[in-house]
C-alpha cells in the first residue's frame, strides 16, 4: 500500500516458509503413548515450527500473525497493540517488530519471558478486576487488539465450542473497551458455538469484517481468524 512504512522483519514473511522434502518417520518408544509419537512426529514434519526455530520465533503461531498482517496491512509503525493470551508470545514478537516506535501490551495468565520492545501483564481476563484495570489504564488509546486465546481441548466438541466461544467474546468486550475510533480487532473464533451472533455482533461495532484462515493454521483445524477494522466507537455493541 503506498505510503505505508515498511515493516521490519518483512523477510521473514509467509512465503519464505518452505515444506519439507522428506519425511521424518518417530518410533513408539517404550514407555511413550501412541498419541505423544503421533505429535512428536506431526511437529518434526511441520515447516512452520522449523521455520519459527529458524527466524527465533517462539512458537510456530508466529506464522499465522504474520500471513494476516502481510494480508490485511494491521501493524503500523507508532501502533499501539494489545496481544491477549500471549504466552509464550509468538504473536508479541511479531507485533513489537512490525510495530516499531508503538507501544505493544501482551497479556496472560501464564508467565512468559519478556519480549523485547513489549510490555508484559500477568492478569486473568476472567478475573473482572483485570479487564478494569486494563481499560481504565488503555481506555480508547489501542489502535489493535489481538486474540489468539483458545482453551486446552476437553475433546468434547460442543464443551469445547462453548469455551472457545466465551473466551473470543471475553476479547471482544476487552476491545469496545480500550479500541480507539479507527481501530482494528483480530481474534481467533471457531465454527460454531454462537459464531452466527457474534459475527453479527462484530459487524455493528466495526466498518469492515472479514474471516481468514492462514496457511499456518493446520488442515483438521476448525480455527478462524475474524479480522475487523474500522472499530466505529465505544458505543457500539
Amino acid at each position: 500500500m503506498a505510503g505505508r512504512d515498511r515493516k521490519p522483519g518483512r523477510g521473514a514473511g509467509s512465503k519464505s516458509v518452505g515444506r519439507r522434502d522428506a519425511t521424518v518417520r518417530v518410533r513408539t518408544a517404550k514407555g511413550r503413548k501412541p498419541s505423544s509419537t503421533r505429535w512428536l512426529q506431526r511437529q518434526l514434519n511441520d515447516p512452520y515450527v522449523a521455520a519459527a526455530a529458524k527466524h527465533g520465533y517462539r512458537s510456530r503461531a508466529a506464522w499465522k500473525l504474520i500471513e494476516i498482517d502481510d494480508r490485511f496491512g494491521l501493524l503500523r509503525r507508532g501502533a499501539v497493540v494489545l496481544d491477549l493470551g500471549a504466552a509464550p508470545g509468538g504473536w508479541t514478537q511479531v507485533a513489537a517488530q512490525r510495530a516499531p516506535g508503538g507501544r505493544v501490551v501482551a497479556v496472560d495468565r501464564a508467565g512468559m519471558e519478556p519480549v523485547a520492545g513489549a510490555e508484559s501483564r500477568l492478569l486473568d481476563l476472567d478475573d473482572p478486576a483485570a479487564t478494569e484495570a486494563l481499560t481504565g489504564e488503555l481506555a480508547g488509546a489501542v489502535d489493535l487488539v489481538l486474540s489468539d486465546m483458545a482453551i486446552a481441548a476437553t475433546g468434547h466438541r460442543g464443551t469445547d465450542q462453548i469455551r472457545n466461544q466465551r473466551l473470543a467474546e471475553l476479547a471482544f468486550e476487552l476491545a469496545l473497551g480500550v479500541l480507539r475510533p479507527g481501530g482494528g480487532f483480530v481474534v481467533k473464533a471457531f465454527h460454531g458455538g454462537g459464531a452466527a451472533a457474534f459475527t453479527a455482533a462484530l459487524k455493528r461495532a466495526f466498518a469492515e469484517l472479514r474471516s481468514f484462515k492462514p496457511a499456518a493454521s493446520r488442515a483438521q483445524s476448525a480455527e478462524l481468524y475474524f479480522v475487523a477494522r474500522g472499530f466505529r466507537g465505544s458505543g457500539q455493541r
